[in-house]
């Protein structure tokens, strides 16, 4: 017998698929019934998103599943909408219809500092250029968001720390971002992350700024953060070496998934 539920997460409430089972272990047991939560997969739902500029229509009702631990690359023309719709998936933009939901978390109905809130805990960014702080060191740009999500300096400044070390960039912790290779600051752009321990991490072109070599160490790391730490990945991507490799490519195409 399935129920629906509402939990509060985080001052979110969120709906719940339950169901009863009933255990038939002895005579004594038989008919008493276990509530149990359901094998819930799916991390992120969009549906029937639209998004417009003025006249210009970029997303015409976009249908979207991802799952928990999946490694979904999106390619497609220049134009097609992809970033569009990442930047919608991770709440930087608003789409003018349609819903985005994370693990049942309807994150449009979010506002303000909750959205905020939901974001620095949720969801981690990479974007193209690494966007570091050039004033900071490594261990500093990467401990920016656990400051922000209110994290002590101490706490901070340790899991930044460890995911610096993690990634094989322990020797780099008082470098500044002009004094690190392309690889290692890009590196330090998924350090960053990654120091709030998201659920998700969104990638726009993440290598496309990087050099064979260097691009082909990134591509291995986002598999083996994904197996590791069991992160969802989705990866905007001209790609198609990346794109091959992800668990599932979604190719756009004039506004929509085809």
């Amino acid at each position: 017998m399935f129920a629906n539920v509402r939990e509060k997460n985080g001052g979110v409430f969120r709906s719940l698929s339950l169901f009863f089972v009933i255990l038939p272990q002895n005579s004594a047991d038989a008919g008493r019934f276990v509530l149990r939560r359901a094998n819930l997969t799916t991390m992120i739902e969009a549906k029937n998103i639209v998004k417009r500029y003025g006249t210009l229509e970029v997303l015409r009702g976009v249908d979207l599943t991802i799952e928990r631990g999946e490694v979904v690359s999106i390619v497609g023309a220049s134009g097609a909408g992809k970033t569009t719709l990442l930047q919608i998936i991770g709440t930087l933009d608003t789409p003018n219809g349609g819903t985005v939901s994370y693990d049942g978390v309807d994150v449009l109905a979010l506002k303000g500092k909750e959205l905020a809130r939901f974001r620095n805990r949720n969801i981690g960014f990479v974007f193209q250029l690494h966007q570091l702080l050039p004033e900071f060191t490594t261990l500093e740009n990467v401990a920016i968001p656990a400051l922000i999500g209110g994290a002590s300096r101490d706490e901070a400044y340790g899991r930044a720390r460890e995911i610096l070390e993690y990634l094989g960039l322990g020797d780099r912790l008082t470098h500044k971002p002009a004094q690190l290779s392309g690889g290692e600051r890009q590196r330090t752009a998924v350090a960053r992350a990654l120091v709030n321990k998201p659920q998700v991490v969104l990638a726009d072109e993440p290598s496309g700024s990087l050099d064979t070599h260097n691009k082909q160490e990134l591509h291995r790391l986002f598999f083996q953060l994904r197996d590791e730490m069991q992160q969802t990945f989705v990866i905007v991507t001209h790609d198609e070496q990346l794109a091959a490799q992800a668990d599932r490519t979604l190719r756009m195409q004039d506004g929509l998934i085809v």
